[in-house]
Order: structure tokens, then sequence, then C-alpha cells
């Protein structure tokens, strides 16, 4: 991971455009090419970013960061007080909760519970960032990378997009699609996975360990 620390201007244009003027600021860029921009504040939340796969040209002066669908990131270099390097290796990712684990393990036994005619392919699939839940063949023919969580976020959505990148660099993989799986989902988290391209499915827990749910139905 690369940790520049700047005064630093920088530019969004693409579904939208946004504008952070002059002030010192952290940059970040990850091994697998996201670039990130934060400020003394805000949590974990980046000001601004760009997700991978993108090209990062470091100009006279000036970054420019653009992804495949013409999006640019211009970041605008004033002072670069601190420019470091540090190999973090290969993170083994979050240690899921019983809940969370299990579900993953239900699921992966009953794929149709996700989707009509979805067949699993493989659990903890691995890739250069970390392991896809589950990776599964869908009715449609396409390889389908499943993110499973117990509540479903944000955060969630960006990991599953991050996966799904990653495996269609990979043509043996074919069309590759993601799908993100929780037992309740932010209707941001909704907002955003219907963004990026992904599908979602709630599903029930009790249901699936083959127990009845204690919330009424009326059939």
């Amino acid at each position: 991971m690369r940790l520049v620390i700047a005064r630093c201007q920088v530019d969004y244009a693409g579904r939208l455009d946004a504008h952070l003027p002059m002030a010192t600021r952290l940059i970040m860029v990850k091994a697998d090419g996201c670039v990130a921009i934060h400020a003394d504040g805000g949590a974990y939340k980046p000001l601004n970013w760009m997700n991978a796969p993108n090209r990062l040209v470091e100009g006279d002066g000036a970054w420019v960061v653009t992804n495949p669908k013409g999006e640019t990131l211009t970041i605008t270099l004033g002072e670069v007080l601190s420019d470091t390097d540090w190999p973090l290796g290969v993170d083994p990712g979050l240690q899921k909760d019983g809940v969370e684990a299990h579900l993953q393990v239900l699921l992966a036994e009953h794929p149709h519970s996700m989707e009509e005619g979805m067949v699993l392919i493989r659990r903890e699939h691995m890739t250069d960032i970390g392991p896809v839940d589950l990776l599964c063949k869908g009715a449609d023919g396409c390889t389908v990378a499943v993110e499973v969580k117990r509540r479903g976020d944000i955060d969630g959505v960006e990991q599953l997009t991050r996966y799904v990148e990653f495996l269609r660099r990979d043509a043996r993989h074919g069309t590759v699609r993601g799908l993100f799986v929780a037992q309740q989902i932010k209707p941001q988290a909704k907002v955003l996975a219907t963004d990026r391209g992904l599908t979602w499915v709630e599903v029930d827990y009790d249901e699936l360990r083959g127990i009845e749910s204690n919330v009424l139905k009326l059939f």
C-alpha cells in the first residue's frame, strides 16, 4: 500500500462532477489499484475514490486515474509532505461470526434458495484480494460471485464489487456477475448494488435451517 500525504485538489468527472479544494489529505493507493482520498476525520469513509480496475498516470504535478467507464479522478498536487510504500501481503479477511458462517454453509448446500437453477462451484474461492464466499453457476450460464453477510450494508457491496472485477479479468470464468445475499440488506446497500450492476436477495436463516419462522404470514 502506498501512502501519500499531500496538499492536493481533487476533481471527479463521471456520472456527476465533484470538487475538493486544495487541502492537506491522505492519498491511499492499494495493491489492487484502488485509489482513495481521506481527510483527518469522517471515520473510514474516503472523501472520494476510484475502485479497481483503473489506470493511474502520474504526471507533472497531477495524477489522473481513469476507469473503463471513462470516469476520471484528477489529483492536483500542491506539496507532497510524505510518500511511503508498505507491502501488506495477502489479508486473510474478516472472520465471520457463527451465524454468518453457518448461513454460508447452508447456502452452499442449497444454492437454489438464492436463485432458481443455481449450482455451487466451490466455497471460499480465492482471488488476489481475498476469498469469494461462494462461486456458483447460474441457470443463465454465468459465473456468479456470491458475498454472504448476516446484515448487508454498503461495505459488503463494495467488497463484492472488487471480487467481481477481479474475476472478470480471468477469461476462464466467462461472463461474471455478482449476487449480494444477507438476512437483511440496508436500503442504501440495495441502491448501490443495483447501481453497480449487482443483484441482491434476502434469505430467511430459520427457513434454511428447516425451522419455521416465527414471523406470522398470510399463507
